[in-house]
């Protein structure tokens, strides 16, 4: 292992190189690396037509992560999980700048195993009837810009996808500490993500491994069981200048000395969102105890309500790999504030993909007629599925979270009756999504319980029909029904709709 600079790592970056840029969503990406990349190509006009492989894309949406190589020229082609914290990128790849691919993050994540392991790649039935799926689409974003790469295939008479191995030349990742022989913990780090899995398919495949680090030690004064990645596996170090160059969440960076745990709570947020998370969090008073997902957005706020009412019942994970505690939001997902354990991010998509989850809370941008949702695509945003493929196919229980509106919404709550002071400007409910994210006829859905939780309905999937369950007090099945735009049925059993604020 040796120990360089910024600027002498971004020049072992050589034209056409595909790498793997670290990190997940808002925490623990190389700044200072992608950083240095960027100067360079601004200066030299090199590295040129260079491939990103990632499963949660690093990104602040203010120019951070891996919006630093989104620059005509640098970047030929990526395929990512979740795009939606580098809107730069994500621009050039609806603009046909890039060759642009989205993948479900799980198998992604999956995917640098099968990378160092040299096999054909992930086989999964995560994706189908989705738009990952060839048939709608294979996952591609430039629609002028390359080919899709997912087949299916059939093994025993049962439909799979092909997701195909990636060649990766370097890897570009995040730990807190290195020993001078290059074995890497991650102290400070809010996850592991797939830094040990990533480092292995760089190195299988001939590459070259840079870790950004905050500091170096004495050899061997890390605790063998600390070591994250081995030091075979590390070719070179980066030390931070301090620790602005450092941080564990963008979120915190921003909010520095301010930050507590209260920041995330759901009182903190707009009304409509506390009463979601809060009708939300009721559903785990059905279970004893239970394996729970949170993802991002108003979902993750659940976690606040959990821990309130009830913290030694249920387990709350992240799919960036960390297992209890309080999960935080915005750009502090993917961290948790207290957490019981961590693991790598792959090693918890296996569980979830097998069916571990037995309740998972999500966020829609869109639902339609069909029960299809849509988180991944709209407008001239595509955010990408990240690991929603994943969680919302496998989990026994879906809970979707979101508003029955957006844009302006503006509400108030006296004498325990919902008042609408602005409606939204955008019906979310739609008579057909702009992109399936999930498949809201798979058979799966006929055995298990799927519900969208809304500020002032509550909707299931009933006998595959989208269904109107409860009502909060004062709304009407009239006001509801002049705020969709898709079919829905009516529950013979119509209930009111709870919560506590």
């Amino acid at each position: 292992m040796d120990v360089i600079s910024a600027t002498n790592a971004a020049l072992l970056i050589e034209d056409n190189a595909s790498i793997i840029p670290g990190g997940f969503g808002s925490c623990g990406h190389p700044d200072i690396l992608t950083t240095a990349i960027e100067k360079r190509f601004l200066a030299t006009g090199s590295p040129r037509n260079i491939s990103l492989l990632f499963a949660s894309g690093a990104g602040d949406k203010q120019g951070m992560g891996l919006d630093k190589l989104a620059h005509k020229g640098l970047v030929r082609k990526a395929i990512g999980g979740f795009w939606g914290l580098c809107p730069k990128l994500t621009t050039m790849a609806l603009n046909n700048e890039v060759e642009a691919h989205n993948w479900p993050q799980g198998v992604i994540s999956n995917l640098f195993r099968e990378i160092a392991a040299q096999s054909p790649g992930v086989i999964s039935k995560v994706g189908l009837g989705t738009f990952v799926d060839p048939k709608n689409g294979g996952g591609l974003i430039s629609k002028d810009k390359g080919q899709a790469l997912i087949n299916e295939i059939t093994i025993k008479d049962i439909n799979y996808l092909h997701y195909p191995i990636q060649q990766v030349d370097i890897a570009l990742l995040r730990g807190t500490v290195s020993d001078e022989d290059g074995n890497i913990a991650f102290d400070d780090e809010v996850s592991f993500t797939d830094s040990l899995s990533q480092a292995q398919a760089v190195k299988n495949c001939g590459g070259k491994v840079i870790f950004q680090v905050k500091r170096i030690v004495k050899n061997h004064s890390i605790s063998p069981e600390l070591v994250k990645v081995p030091c075979f596996l590390v070719d070179y170090v980066v030390i931070a200048e301090d620790d602005s160059q450092h941080p564990q969440t963008y979120g915190r960076a921003i909010l520095e000395s301010e930050y507590t745990a209260t920041n995330s709570s759901p009182r903190q947020q707009p009304l409509a969102k506390r009463i979601i998370a809060s009708r939300a969090a009721l559903e785990l008073q059905k279970h004893k105890t239970s394996n729970v997902n949170l993802g991002i957005g108003i979902p993750a706020l659940v976690g606040a309500e959990i821990e309130k009412n009830n913290p030694d019942k249920h387990v709350v994970t992240v799919e960036s790999g960390v297992i209890g505690g309080v999960p935080e939001e915005g750009l502090s997902f993917g961290a948790s504030n207290s957490p019981m354990a961590i693991i790598e991010q792959s090693s918890l998509f296996n569980f979830y993909d097998g069916g571990g989850i037995d309740v998972a809370f999500l966020g829609f941008a869109e639902v339609d007629t069909n029960c299809n949702v849509n988180v991944s695509r709209f407008g001239s945003r595509a955010p990408g599925a990240g690991g929603f493929i994943n969680i919302s196919q496998s989990a026994k229980k879906v809970v979707f979270c979101g508003t029955l509106t957006a844009g302006g919404l503006d509400l108030s709550y006296q004498d325990d009756f919902i008042e609408i002071n602005q409606e939204g400007s955008f019906k979310k409910f739609k008579h057909q999504v702009e992109q399936i994210t999930f498949f809201g006829h798979s058979p799966k859905n006929e055995s298990r319980e799927v519900l969208f939780i809304t500020e002032r309905a509550v909707f299931s999937i009933l006998k595959g029909t989208l269904t109107l369950v409860e009502l909060a007090a004062g709304i009407t099945v009239d006001d509801i029904t002049s705020l969709v735009d898709c079919d829905f049925s009516v529950s013979n059993d119509l209930s009111e709709m709870k919560f506590n604020i």
